[in-house]
Parts: C-alpha cells; structure tokens; sequence
C-alpha cells in the first residue's frame, strides 16, 4: 500500500505543489509581503532612524530663534548654547567680568561680573563706603589691579551698570531679588566709538591741564592771606584757559563775537566750579582740589571767607558722585554749560544749533559709556546743571568781596569778568 501510494503519479504531483508552498522562492516572499501592505504606496519608505532631540538656541548670527522657544528662553547662556552644539562645558566660551575682565561666575546685580567684584559692590552698598582715589579718578581696574583703587573699582561698577538697588541693605542670606537684568548686548542701532563724536574729540584734545601754584606775592606772611592769593591767581589763569578751550568747540565761533564773550562772561563760573568738583570726587573728608599743590576742606576755605563757595562746589561734587560721572561726560557737561546760557544775545538761532550739537554729543557718549543705563545716566547727569547754577552764584559773591575788599590782588581779566555779569 504505501509504495503503491508513493509511487502514484497523482500524489506526488500534490506532494510537490505542497513543498512549494512551504519554501516560496524570493520573488513570491516580495510579493507576499507588499500584500500584506495594501495601503502603502510604492513611493513611500519608512523612516526607523531615531529622531534628533530639538534643541532652541538662539542664532550666533542674526539672533533669530531656532525652534519654537518662548520669549524666557531665547537669552541662553554661554553654557547653553556650547551644550546645543555638542560641545562640552570646559570648552564653551566663558563670561568675562565687565568691572576687572577676570571670569564671570553669573550675572550679579544686573551685569556679568565675578564672585570677586560682586562681594566687594555689596560690601561697599551695605556698608555705605565712601572711598578716596589716591590719583585723578582714572585708574585702571583688571584682573590683577582691581584691589589697587577701591574708588575706581566701585565707579567702574556703577559704570557698566551694577544695579545699587540689587543689594540686600537687611544683610540677609538668599533670596533673588526682583530686578531684570540688561540684555548682553544692546539691541538698538550700531555701538558709537567716542573717537566718532568729533565734539568730544574737540573737548578732550584741548581740555586745560590741572595748573600748579605760582609763588605768592613778596611780604604777604599771614596763612589765610597767602592761600587768597594763591587762588585769586589760579582763577584768573584758569579763565584765560578756558578761554581759548571754548575757541575749539565746534559750533562756538559760528556765532558772534559779542555773543562769545556774552556766554563766556555768564557762564566762566559755573565751567571752572564744575572742574573744581570733578577733580574733588570720591575724597573722604571732602577737599576741593583747585591745583596739583592746592587743595582746600571746609576749614580752610571758612578761614579764607570761603565757606559758601565750599558748600556750593561741594554740592556739585556730591551730585558728580552720584551719577557716576567720568571724564568724557564731565567735559560735555562743560560744553553744555556754556551753551545753556541765558545771556542776551543777538543770533538766537545759531546758539540752539550750538547747543543741540552739545546735546546730541552728549547723548552719544553716555550711550558708549554706559550701554546698559544710559537714560538714566543722562538724567542725573543733567541734574548736575541747577547745582551749578548755584555754584555759580557763591563764586561771583564770594569773588566780588575779595575785589571790593581789596583783600588780594586780582588781574585785570579777572575783574572784567567778575564786573561783565550780564544775568
């Protein structure tokens, strides 16, 4: 039977259609599977590589955001974007402290700054610390010469826009406090070079250097007597000085001559006072710095009659000091001065040219000098000018006294001066 069965023709036809349905060739496995996919269409491929990971940053270039961020998150950090590239964190570009250049540990008090520069800003918020700089305001503060002047140090912070308000006065530990700190970079029009702002250019290229004393006139024995003279002496050289300063402002010979001498005549007090203030920043008792070897504190100038014009002067310095006031401001505050005086004068016209020129100067360098607060800079700035106004008027006093007095000799320039007051 079973050989009868295995030889029949009939079963092995059926045993050999069985074996190819079992083993299908290569070709009847494709299309068995494209059967199996009936909506697939042939055009189509499947992607099983695993997706990449979105990542927001914002865009080194054009800052545009990549991805779809929120406005919280497109001011990344350093350490954020180097970590979106695929870089590690050794080799992501680091913060520079904006006060010394040494390496910001985060942002304090408003600006990018080291842990070093932050403690010493809190410590001279909390502690009310009034500091003296040795020199003429202008030290240079880094890495390694941030401890040589603790005034320079502290100007510099306020100057690249350390937040005085950002410091906790009750001493206690932790919290955030609730301030926004300015964007890295600002986002208005290209940054200004003080170089392109001829006006200052002008200013700081023909800005009289700091005189020194002239021997005091033979036979005059008595102190307070001799320190008169003295000073009655640095005035008139420092008018002639200001003088030929004035000459050099862009703008000022455009006007008339009678309106030259008008604004010189009303405004040369208020110019020298501002100077005198400027060169007594950050001392601690105040000392009011008129030469290189003269300089007088509150005794000394009521000794002289002075008292007044100390208190007036001192003011101006105190306002100078609050708003932080650097060299570059300082002369076009002067300008503006002499610009924003209200003599009568013929060429009205010609003056508010003048005077805008000053202004539009001025609110150049402060945007340069100080990116992150310049408006409110500009507004101390300007409340320095009432203050002068009142300076103004403790020095002519005080000045026509000693004239009338005869309390010291006073060259001829200088009486004319005093006596041409057209206010």
């Amino acid at each position: 039977m079973m050989s009868a069965v295995g030889g029949d023709p009939l079963l092995r036809r059926v045993k050999q259609e069985a074996e190819q349905t079992y083993s299908p060739p290569a070709g009847a496995e494709l299309a068995a599977h494209q059967l199996t996919m009936p909506m697939m269409q042939p055009t189509e491929q499947m992607d099983l590589q695993p997706k990449e990971e979105v990542k927001f940053c914002v865009s080194p270039t054009d800052g545009g955001v990549v991805g779809n961020t929120s406005p919280d998150q497109q001011h990344c950090s350093s350490t954020t974007v180097a970590v979106s590239n695929g870089t590690r964190d050794d080799e992501a570009p680091r913060r520079l402290c904006l006060v010394c250049g040494d390496t910001a540990s985060g942002f304090h008090y408003g600006v990018a700054s080291c842990e070093a520069c932050k403690a010493f800003f809190k410590r001279t918020i909390q502690g009310n610390i009034e500091y003296t700089c040795p020199a003429s305001n202008e030290c240079e503060i880094n890495k390694r010469r941030r401890k040589a002047c603790q005034a320079c140090r502290f100007r510099k912070c306020l100057r690249t826009g350390m937040l005085r308000e950002g410091v906790r006065l009750d001493r206690v530990r932790g919290g955030r406090q609730k301030y926004r700190r300015a964007p890295d970079v600002p986002t208005h029009a290209p940054q200004t070079l003080l170089s392109d702002i001829k006006v200052l250019e002008a200013l700081s290229s023909y800005e009289p250097e700091l005189l020194t004393c002239a021997a005091p006139p033979a036979g005059v024995t008595d102190p307070a007597a001799r320190t008169l003279a003295l000073l009655a002496d640095l005035y008139d050289r420092e008018l002639v000085g200001v003088i030929g300063w004035a000459k050099q402002i862009p703008g000022f010979t455009d006007l008339q001559l009678n309106d030259q001498m008008r604004l010189l005549q009303s405004t040369w007090a208020e110019m020298l006072s501002l100077m005198t203030a400027y060169r007594s920043m950050s001392s601690a008792p105040l000392r009011l710095r008129f030469a290189h070897d003269l300089s007088l504190d509150e005794a000394q100038a009521r000794e002289i009659g002075a008292h007044d014009l100390f208190l007036q002067i001192a003011g101006v310095a105190k306002r100078l000091e609050r708003a932080s006031a650097l060299r570059e401001e300082c002369y076009l505050l002067k300008a503006l001065a002499l610009a924003n005086s209200e003599a009568r004068i013929d060429e009205h016209a010609a003056l508010r040219r003048f005077r805008d020129s000053i202004l539009t100067a001025l609110n150049d360098a402060i945007s340069t000098l100080r990116p992150y607060n310049a408006m409110a800079a500009l507004q101390q700035l300007l409340l320095v000018l009432p203050a002068l106004r009142h300076a103004d008027f403790a020095v002519r006093r005080f000045w026509s006294g000693v004239n009338r007095d005869r309390r010291a000799p006073m060259n001829k320039l200088f009486v004319e001066m005093l006596e041409a007051c057209l206010r």
